[in-house]
């Protein structure tokens, strides 16, 4: 069926986007994924062709559009070529709502052109080690003294970890408040007592830095404060979190698609018993549930993408996306891997590399789990 989600602009934008991945990415991601990380360069040289930011008031740098379709190219052109490195995709479409709609005036001014411009690296610090799903078991603190927050904690598995120039992070303020005692701090580098460990060693996604974070005793301005007033962050995770889910299910189905196509090419070429494996009923039935399984589930997403733009994304919904699209991910990817028969466990092949990435999809972002049960409890049992 016709997708009719783009419109010229974002089709044009796309050929923007391509045209810098096949230049700037793609002859390099594999020396990425053995180094770690991602050069900052790359982030900057993004910025000039306007891959960020794309909410951010023209004054401050940006385009100043609220159009998530153009996040959607951002991630579906990442996606295509494998780029699991770069950490776009959370700078855009995670942190961009808390850097343009929670910021006032001065704290626009001072981080906004450089949020748009790849110069300042954004991150959020959530889960810590022993929190994850539960935000309201976090044990980071921050104590007002003055005109300060003292920040005291750890937080593990951050996404931009070491890139990163401006971290989100979710502290209590009241430990004795509950849900409302938890608040959003921006952490800058440079603060004195804020530390990074290392980058952790993960079983995929290896040019993407993750990295745990310590806090020590950090004096954060109260000027850092996120939203204008004390214990409102849990509300304000919750309301940022539906875009969240709806970009790794725009990822999801983007890289299984991508495995799909690769895998139907190799199924033309590779000859097994006098004949391309393509040609066997249980090869093409394979296919055939895949791709339709693909098709149903990208004509979600993309309605998903229209709700979002519209205002209406509800939390029922990008659950529903998450975890049928990142589970379908996973299943797509695996069952390509074994048409590829032993050169699918081969990292020369592009399906090794995604089946390996894509495990942790059903994982961050709230795990399959949690998405069933925010679905369940919409039933008032």
């Amino acid at each position: 069926m016709r997708r009719d989600l783009f419109e010229e602009e974002h089709l044009l934008f796309q050929e923007t986007v391509r045209e810098f991945m096949a230049r700037e990415v793609v002859p390099h991601h594999d020396r990425w994924e053995k180094d770690g990380i991602v050069p900052r360069e790359v982030w900057k040289k993004a910025g000039e062709i306007g891959v960020f930011g794309f909410g951010v008031p023209e004054e401050h740098g940006g385009a100043g559009i609220k159009d998530f379709r153009y996040n959607v190219v951002i991630t579906e052109e990442v996606m295509r070529i494998g780029a699991t490195g770069l950490g776009f995709s959370l700078h855009n479409d995670v942190m961009a709502p808390y850097f343009v709609d929670l910021t006032d005036e001065d704290q626009k001014a001072r981080w906004l052109p450089g949020f748009a411009s790849g110069e300042l690296i954004t991150a959020v610090a959530m889960t810590e080690p022993g929190a994850g799903s539960d935000l309201q078991g976090i044990r980071t603190t921050a104590r007002r003294e003055g005109d300060h927050y003292v920040v005291n904690g750890q937080k593990t598995f951050i996404t931009n970890g070491i890139n990163s120039d401006l971290v989100v992070v979710v502290a209590k303020t009241d430990p004795e408040a509950g849900a409302r005692g938890v608040s959003l701090l921006v952490v800058e580098r440079g603060m004195e007592g804020f530390g990074r460990g290392r980058n952790l060693d993960k079983i995929g996604m290896h040019a993407q830095d993750t990295a745990e974070l310590f806090f020590d005793d950090v004096r954060v301005p109260v000027a850092n404060l996120l939203g204008g007033q004390e214990g409102q962050g849990f509300f304000q995770l919750m309301a940022n979190l539906p875009q969240e889910r709806l970009s790794i299910a725009v990822m999801a189905i983007a890289s299984a698609e991508t495995v799909l196509a690769q895998t139907i090419e190799y199924c033309r070429s590779r000859t097994a018993f006098g004949r391309n494996i393509g040609s066997f009923q249980n090869t093409r039935f394979v296919l055939a549930e895949l791709d339709t399984e693909l098709e149903i589930a990208r004509h979600y997403v993309d309605r998903c993408v229209v709700a979002l733009n519209a205002g209406e994304l509800s939390a029922v919904d990008a659950a529903k996306a998450k975890w049928w699209t990142t589970e379908l991910q996973n299943k797509v990817i695996d069952r390509c891997l074994q048409l590829h028969g032993g050169y699918g466990y081969m990292m020369d092949y592009p399906v090794a590399k995604a089946w390996i990435d894509s495990r942790v999809q059903t994982i961050y972002g709230g795990t399959t789990e949690i998405m069933k049960e925010i679905i369940g409890r919409s039933f008032g049992f």
